[in-house]
C-alpha cells in the first residue's frame, strides 16, 4: 500500500500532505553528508525484515497528531499526511517507490504500465491485476480509471480536487482489450505519468461532485488492500484498522492497527509511558531526547523529502503588496531558525534554497540568491517605499499597523517556538506578528485551507516527482479565486510556464532546468519560505519491523509487525 501524491502535515510540525520533492527521473536519491559533517544520512530506516521474521497477529497502536474528517484524499480538504499515513494501508496505487525513489509496478494491483506510444501523442497502457478487488466485491478496473481522471481534470469546479495536475494533460481514458485493460492518451506529453491515480477511489465515489467531495466525510466506504477500515471511536479519537482476509496478496501480519490521534505533547508522554508503538516525533528535541530514553524503544531516522517551512497568504490585505512579502522574507533569520528546531536532533544544519528539490537531490540548485539572505535594513528601505512608516515600534499605513497574525497548531511546541523568533525579527524591522494558536484539528481545514491566517508554519511531505506533485502548490488562480492547494495565492503565468515545460518534458536535464526556472521565479513572489529539509523522526519499539522513517520508501503494510 502505498502513496504516490502530495501530502500536507501539521501537528507533528504542522504539515501537509503536499510537497514535491523527489526526482525519480534522475534516478539517485543523492544522499550525502554536509560538508566536514562525518555523520552518514540514511536514506530510510526501518528495521526491514523478511517476512519470516516477523510475527504473525498482534495489534499495533500508532500514534497520530490529528484526527482527519475527510477521507479523500484527492479532495482539498483531504490532502493531509495523516490520512496518507491510515489510506496507505487501505487503497490501491499503481505503483511504488524504493528508498531511493525509483519507481516499479505495484503487482497486486497492476501487471504492467508502460508509455505505449509517443506519436503523434504520449499513450500509456495499463494491465490490471484481475485478482484486484473492492471491499464490496466489485473488480477494479478501467472505469475507475476513467472515472478519477474525469473528477480530477479541473473541468468541472463543483469537484473541490486537491490538484489537477497531469490529469488535465489527459485527453481521454479509455477501455483496452478487456476491462483489466486501460489506455490512458494524454493531449500533451506529461512526464510524471506514473504519479497518477494513487491513491485510486472507486468510480462510485468519482462519477459525481457530490460523492467526490461528501461520501469520504467521516467515512471510508471500501477498500483495496491487506487491512480494510474497522470503525471510527469519535470520543477516543481512535481509527480501527484490520485484516482484510479477502486482500489477495500477502496476508498482513498484524491482526490491526489502531491510530490514536491527540496533540503531539501528549503523543510523546503516551509513547514513553507505553501507551503507544510508534510515533512521528518530529524535529522535538525534548520529544526526540525522550523518546530514545525510553526503554524498549530507539528512534529511527532518515533524511525525509519533507521540508519546514512559512508560507505567506498573499491574498490577506497585508501581505498582497509583494515588496512587502519580500520585505518580511528578508527580515526572518531562517539560519538561526533552523538552528533553533534542530538543535539536539543529531541532524545536520543545512538551510533549504529551492522549492522543488531536496538538498540531498539530483536536481537541486541553491535559487534564492539576495532574497534567501537575512538583511533587515534592505526590507526596511522595501517597507519605507510601499508606504509603511515606523510609527512608534510598528509600522502604519492608512492609520493601519502592520501586524500579521502568525497562525500555529496548539500544541505543536516547534511551531510556536518560530512564531516567537519570527517576533522578535520582525520587530527590529516595525512589523509586528501576533502568534495564535488553533486546535490541531482545526489548524488546516479551518485556517490553512480557507486562508484564514497571513504566515503559517508546517512542513510539506514530498513525493517522488518534484513536479506534478508541488505544482498545485504554485499555480495560478487564473480567475483569482481557485487557489486549490496553493495556500500562499500568489502565482504567475510565468511560473506555470516553467512548471508546464518541466512537467512535458520526457528529458530529465531539461525538466530539472525548467523546474529550477520555476523556483527562482517562486523565489520572488514570496509564497512559501523553505527553511530546512527536514529529519523524519519516528520513535517505536524495538522489536517492530518494517516501519519507521521511511524516506521515499512505501512502506508495505501487510508485512508490517513484530519480530518478538
Amino acid at each position: 500500500m502505498k502513496a504516490s501524491r502530495l501530502v500536507v502535515s501539521a501537528a507533528v510540525t504542522g504539515s501537509l500532505l503536499l510537497a514535491g520533492c523527489g526526482n525519480v527521473r534522475g534516478g539517485g536519491s543523492g544522499l550525502r553528508d554536509s560538508p566536514g559533517d562525518e555523520r552518514t544520512i540514511r536514506a530510510f530506516d526501518i528495521n526491514p525484515q523478511p517476512r519470516e521474521n516477523v510475527k504473525d497477529g498482534g495489534t499495533l497502536r500508532w500514534g497520530i497528531n490529528e484526527f482527519p474528517t475527510q477521507w479523500n484524499r484527492n479532495q482539498v480538504d483531504g490532502n493531509l499526511a495523516m490520512a496518507a499515513v491510515i489510506s496507505n494501508a487501505l487503497l490501491p496505487a499503481p505503483f511504488v517507490s524504493n528508498e531511493k525513489a525509483e519507481i516499479s509496478i505495484d503487482r497486486d494491483y497492476v501487471l504492467s504500465a508502460e508509455v505505449s506510444d509517443q506519436r503523434p501523442k504520449q499513450v500509456v497502457t495499463y494491465t490490471l491485476n484481475p485478482k484486484a478487488k473492492w471491499s464490496d466485491g466489485k473488480p477494479i478496473t478501467w472505469a475507475d480509471y476513467e472515472a478519477q481522471w474525469r473528477a480530477l481534470n479541473g473541468r468541472d469546479p463543483a469537484f473541490r480536487i486537491a490538484s489537477s495536475t497531469g490529469y488535465q494533460d489527459i485527453e481521454k481514458v479509455a477501455r483496452g482489450k478487456d476491462d483489466f485493460e486501460v489506455v490512458v492518451t494524454f493531449g500533451k506529453p506529461f512526464g510524471d505519468w506514473q504519479a497518477l491515480f494513487g491513491p485510486l477511489l472507486p468510480a462510485a465515489t468519482n462519477r459525481s461532485a457530490q460523492a467526490f467531495n461528501n461520501a469520504w466525510v467521516d467515512k471510508i466506504p471500501v477498500t483495496a488492500g491487506p487491512f480494510k477500515f474497522g470503525g471510527f471511536d469519535q470520543t477516543a479519537k481512535t481509527i480501527t484498522l484490520v485484516r482484510d482476509d479477502a486482500w489477495w496478496g500477502n496476508r498482513a501480519k498484524l491482526d490491526k492497527i489502531i491510530y490514536r490521534a491527540s496533540e503531539q505533547d501528549s503523543l510523546i508522554g503516551a509513547f514513553g509511558n507505553g501507551e503507544l508503538d510508534i510515533i512521528d516525533v518530529g524535529p522535538s528535541a525534548p520529544g526526540y531526547a525522550r523518546a530514545k530514553s525510553t526503554v524498549g524503544a530507539q528512534v529511527r531516522q532518515a533524511a525525509g523529502p519533507d521540508f519546514r517551512h512559512f508560507t505567506f497568504n498573499g491574498a490577506s490585505e497585508l501581505l498582497k503588496d509583494r515588496n512587502v512579502r519580500q520585505a518580511v522574507q528578508l527580515g526572518i533569520n531562517r539560519q538561526a531558525i533552523a538552528q533553533s528546531d534542530l538543535q539536539g536532533l543529531d541532524w545536520p544544519i543545512a538551510l533549504l534554497n529551492n522549492h522543488f528539490f531536496m538538498n540531498t537531490q539530483e536536481g537541486y540548485q541553491d535559487n534564492a540568491g539576495a532574497l534567501g539572505a537575512y538583511n533587515p535594513e534592505r526590507a526596511k528601505q522595501l517597507l519605507d517605499a510601499a508606504g509603511w512608516k515606523l510609527n512608534g515600534t510598528v509600522r502604519q499605513k492608512h492609520g493601519k499597523p502592520l501586524d500579521l497574525r502568525f497562525v500555529v497548531p496548539s500544541g505543536v511546541q516547534i511551531s510556536k517556538a518560530e512564531g516567537e523568533l519570527a517576533q522578535s525579527m520582525l520587530a527590529q524591522i516595525g512589523v509586528k506578528l501576533t502568534i495564535k494558536a488553533v486546535p490541531s484539528d482545526d489548524f488546516f481545514s479551518k485556517y490553512v485551507i480557507p486562508g484564514n491566517f497571513d504566515i503559517t508554519p508546517f512542513a510539506y511531505i514530498g513525493t517522488p516527482f518534484p513536479v506534478s506533485s508541488s505544482y498545485a502548490i504554485y499555480a495560478n488562480a487564473e480567475d483569482g479565486k481557485s487557489w486549490n492547494a496553493n495556500f500562499g495565492r500568489t502565482g504567475s503565468a510565468e511560473v506555470d510556464q516553467a512548471m508546464s515545460r518541466a512537467a512535458q518534458s520526457l528529458d530529465p536535464v531539461r525538466a530539472r532546468a525548467a523546474t529550477n526556472a520555476a523556483d527562482a521565479l517562486i523565489w520572488k513572489e514570496v509564497n512559501v519560505l523553505p527553511l530546512y529539509q527536514r529529519p523524519q523522526n519516528v520513535a517505536v519499539r524495538e522489536t517492530l519491523a518494517n516501519v519507521g522513517a521511511r524516506g521515499f520508501f512505501d512502506l508495505q503494510y501487510e508485512d508490517i509487525g513484530f519480530t518478538g
